[in-house]
């Protein structure tokens, strides 16, 4: 009996066909669907020639581009700083200390509580910030209270014997820590954590409400220009595809990284040779 079917009965010959059958009705439902959509965008004119010849240009496509490549500058900045706050806050909410873990665990509830663009708007405008400074740190800000929930629990999610066992052998909390809680606890962490980041990736759009030059930015300067007829359904058609092939990229980096955990010599045990006939085991002699 494999893991895959432990908890229930494999389907006989008619469930077979009868899942056969439900996958071909849904296959149809959605071909209809569409075959739908793709009736109303040519009855209204989506693919007429004058809407997408913008995109022909060589100044559009540097719009485009220019705006592609600061989504991913504010992106990197805010990932980045978003794990390194998680981590310093995830720290605070696991001492053993009452001062840091009440400080760290008063950051986490309110940052996580604010909208991100009511954080974004407060920076840009009573501080008045630059737009990239001011989008990075909302994002940074949001992200990083929720990123130190997802480390703290990730951490508590290893067994409590493994860190008995840790301070039974003489090590020290940060050695606990760093060799034993968090190397456990970033497989339990890693699917969260990416999730995350394809929130923050999304929510650097919001940089367009604060005149910041992001892909979305771009994609209103062309859509709303009347030379070309306010192309709006075509720039959708072709920034929302790069912005989900983004998110696909991030997930699938995530898949990459736990198969190479699993894969790694320091995380698989060692294979041990089955004892002959006759072996004597340690402490039998």
């Amino acid at each position: 009996m494999t893991e895959s079917t432990a908890l229930y009965d494999l389907p006989g010959p008619r469930a077979r066909r009868r899942h056969l059958g439900y996958g071909a009705v849904a296959s149809l439902l959605i071909l209809a669907l569409l075959g739908w959509l793709a009736h109303l965008l040519v009855d209204t004119g989506q693919f007429t020639a004058t809407k997408w010849t913008p995109f022909q240009y060589e100044g559009i496509q540097e719009l485009l581009l220019r705006g592609l490549g600061n989504t991913l500058k504010a992106f990197a900045c805010a990932a980045v700083l978003s794990v390194a706050l998680g981590a310093v806050l995830a720290t605070g909410r696991l001492s053993e200390h009452r001062a840091p873990r009440w400080v760290a665990t008063l950051v986490v509830e309110f940052f996580r509580a604010m909208p991100v663009l009511v954080m974004i708007f407060f920076i840009f405008v009573a501080l008045k910030a630059h737009p990239l400074p001011a989008l990075v740190a909302g994002l940074t800000l949001y992200n990083g209270a929720v990123l130190a929930e997802v480390f703290r629990t990730g951490v508590n999610s290893v067994e409590r014997g493994q860190r008995e066992a840790a301070y039974s052998l003489g090590m020290r909390k940060t050695q606990v820590m760093a060799y034993v809680l968090v190397p456990q606890g970033v497989r339990a962490m890693l699917p969260a954590v990416i999730s995350q980041l394809v929130v923050a990736l999304k929510d650097t759009s919001l940089g367009f409400l604060i005149t910041y030059e992001e892909f979305l930015h771009a994609g209103k300067l062309i859509a709303s220009s009347l030379d070309y007829d306010l192309p709006f359904i075509p720039v959708v058609m072709v920034i929302s595809p790069i912005y989900i092939g983004m998110c696909m990229l991030l997930s699938w980096s995530a898949t990459w990284v736990a198969r190479r955990q699993r894969r790694s010599p320091k995380t698989e045990a060692v294979a041990v040779a089955p004892a002959e006939p006759g072996t004597l085991l340690p402490g039998k002699q």
